[in-house]
């Protein structure tokens, strides 16, 4: 029996300002004097053009090159398109699409789609990495603080197919049906003058009853008590509490045990600190997410290690590193027809996008 089709977001979801795109609006300019120079010379060059990986991961943004094709050629039908699907596994220099036609009708678009996968699949290729080295513990995203908010549906997206639990946002959501999560923040906490049970009990009251209720507990540099405090206060309604002490500061009940580690920050005796605390009290259901700065190296740490964790909460690690793309004409006419160094490659994985 043949494998079953994945199926591809709808183009219309991206919300792409098609018409900007069409009149070239994004495209370096050299490829719309491209256009421009076919066009007026009424020239047809039917090529196959080709999208690479320069390095390996997992891509992302694919479906959103599908979309800038759909939506944004001259004549989406007038192609022929093979494409992998989000979340495929690449390895350097593999071929992720190839687009049959007349150049003339997309040319405009290859600075759209490089970019496009690039960003995605530097986004989905972290994440999943973060993924595995946690796996089975969730990982949730906060990213959206650290770039351009309206880039938030497409990172979502990659973030969900490379396995993120939640996400921060109903923007990173909006593509896969997903709601924004997160904590009771410092600055609420702030707003009610430093009482973080008074401020997790307020946001306990407007969220639904069947959502997760995860307490922000080092607002005091003092983990253990607000932890025990809040756990206290909202019983049964505590799904968790989140450890998010500042690099550059030492959590108070960590200050007797120092001298073997670094202490400063989210740290494994810190987490051991509110596990034990949270435990010998009854509260052996609460979740710990932590979170600030964790990075691969960090996560597989406190795996090796041991350390208590329910939850990881990562960020700016996800926007790290270059995942760049080539796109070739490799083909005219269904003759070879390439720069040098740039040969036609099949993928027996791509599929016809239809």
């Amino acid at each position: 029996m043949a494998a079953r089709r994945r199926k591809r977001i709808d183009p219309a979801q991206f919300a792409l300002p098609v018409e900007q795109i069409r009149a070239g609006f994004f495209s370096d300019a050299y490829f719309n004097s491209s256009r421009a120079a076919l066009r007026a010379e009424g020239r047809t060059a039917r090529v196959t053009w080709q999208l690479s990986a320069k390095r390996g991961g997992w891509i992302g943004g694919i479906d959103e090159a599908v979309a800038l094709l759909k939506l944004c050629s001259d004549d989406f039908a007038a192609l022929e398109v093979h494409a992998l699907y989000e979340g495929d596994r690449i390895e350097p220099w593999d071929t992720v699409m190839v687009v049959e036609g007349d150049y003339a009708g997309f040319a405009h678009l290859e600075t759209l789609i490089l970019g496009t996968v690039a960003r995605r699949t530097r986004i989905c290729t972290n994440l999943r990495t973060l993924v595995d080295a946690a796996r089975p513990k969730p990982v949730f995203y906060f990213g959206a603080r650290n770039d351009y908010p309206l880039l938030q549906p497409g990172d979502g997206l990659s973030a969900h197919v490379a396995g993120a639990a939640a996400v921060s946002t109903d923007a990173l959501g909006a593509l896969t049906g997903k709601r924004g999560v997160g904590t009771v923040p410092h600055s609420l906490i702030a707003a009610y003058d430093g009482d973080t049970v008074a401020a997790t009990r307020a946001v306990a009251a407007v969220t639904p009853s069947e959502a997760q209720i995860i307490a922000l507990v080092d607002y005091a540099n003092d983990c253990v008590a607000t932890s025990l405090a809040v756990a206290r206060a909202l019983e049964e309604r505590l799904w968790g509490v989140r450890l998010d002490t500042a690099e550059l500061m030492v959590d108070r009940s960590v200050i007797p045990q120092m001298g073997a580690f670094r202490p400063t920050g989210v740290n494994p005796p810190l987490v051991w600190n509110v596990r034990n605390a949270l435990d010998a009290e009854g509260f052996g259901d609460v979740k710990i997410v932590v979170s600030g700065g964790f990075d691969l190296a960090r996560i597989r740490a406190f795996e090796e290690d041991g350390v208590p964790v329910d939850a990881y909460g990562v960020d700016a690690s996800v926007h790290e590193g270059r995942w760049d793309f080539t796109a070739d004409v490799v083909q005219l006419d269904g003759r070879p027809q390439a720069k040098a160094g740039r040969e036609y490659r099949t993928n027996v994985k791509l599929e016809r996008v239809k």
